[in-house]
């Protein structure tokens, strides 16, 4: 009976543990960050791609099935999923994820936003009233961020309250140091003029010291046009730009002409985890995001 005992508990603890903390995700980022946090003690689905336009999402079935188990949702927060979201919690039916609830975690909450408008005007395009909602391209966001997350993990599942602070400290040593190297490896990059697609990168860009010169887009949100297209060129004349910058979600054909009539390099960023092979998680996310805009430099 003893030796039968054995076997049993041998054959359990051979056995995955379970994770304790079911996590929905909007988008990427954040949901690897629960994943550095959290390790195997989380279950993390993430709603979205790094090729989907995180504003433009549809609420399917799939996702109020994910949400209505979730325990804890992470979004980005300031008006990125303002069009699909809000359904998207309603609909799930699940009151532990409700807006106001421990289970609802913004990320723009816990930092500095940028681009906060002082007048809110639809004729001026698709502007967020709480600033640019980008803000995981700031390094320094993602620390403020999972300090911020690590502690709402710890509160939704307090028995495994000290993984999750052990998580983030692991998480927070190895992001500073990677953090010192990346802003020594982008100090080329500093006072560079660059145009952009969409607004997707103005943390990135604050934080390197870019200077975004022109959008393709007229309006944020306006997909770009040929009377704009054809304004940046003829601005390149007095405030000429060095790259064309647009995120994995982007169309190229923009990007693309307007490099073709200046000569310019077109760099498409991976914006988030999982825009390009090489940006498998929040690491390499930076490091191949440097990369590609030192080459683009070159």
């Amino acid at each position: 009976m003893k030796k039968q005992i054995a076997v049993w508990l041998l054959a359990m603890a051979a056995l995955p543990a379970w994770a304790s903390l079911n996590v929905f995700a909007t988008v990427p980022e954040w949901g690897a960050l629960a994943k550095e946090i959290g390790g195997e003690q989380v279950t993390v689905y993430t709603a979205t791609t790094a090729f989907q336009d995180p504003h433009r999402i549809e609420a399917r079935p799939s996702l109020l099935a994910q949400a209505r188990r979730a325990q804890l949702l992470v979004a980005a927060g300031a008006d990125l999923e303002i069009g699909w979201l809000p359904l998207v919690v309603r609909d799930s039916g699940n009151s532990a994820i409700q807006a106001g609830r421990p289970g609802y975690f913004e990320a723009a909450s816990y930092v500095n936003r940028l681009d906060v408008p002082t007048v809110l005007d639809r004729a001026h395009g698709d502007v967020h009233a709480a600033g640019n909602p980008h803000t995981h391209l700031d390094p320094r966001n993602v620390l403020k961020v999972g300090e911020a997350l690590a502690g709402r993990m710890a509160e939704l599942d307090a028995a495994n309250a000290a993984v999750y602070q052990s998580g983030f400290k692991t998480f927070a040593g190895k992001w500073q140091v990677a953090m010192a190297r990346w802003e020594k490896e982008a100090a080329p990059l500093r006072g560079v003029p660059v145009l952009v697609h969409h607004s997707s990168f103005v943390y990135l860009t604050h934080w390197l010291g870019i200077k975004e010169v022109g959008s393709l887009e007229p309006k944020p949100g306006i997909e770009p046009t040929s009377g704009q297209l054809s304004a940046l060129l003829a601005k390149q004349q007095t405030t000429p730009a060095k790259m064309v910058l647009r995120a994995a979600y982007n169309q190229d054909g923009p990007s693309q002409w307007i490099a073709g009539k200046t000569g310019m390099p077109a760099v498409l960023l991976p914006y988030t985890v999982g825009g390009t092979a090489e940006a498998k998680d929040l690491f390499t996310l930076f490091d191949d995001t440097l990369q590609r805009l030192l080459k683009g430099l070159r």
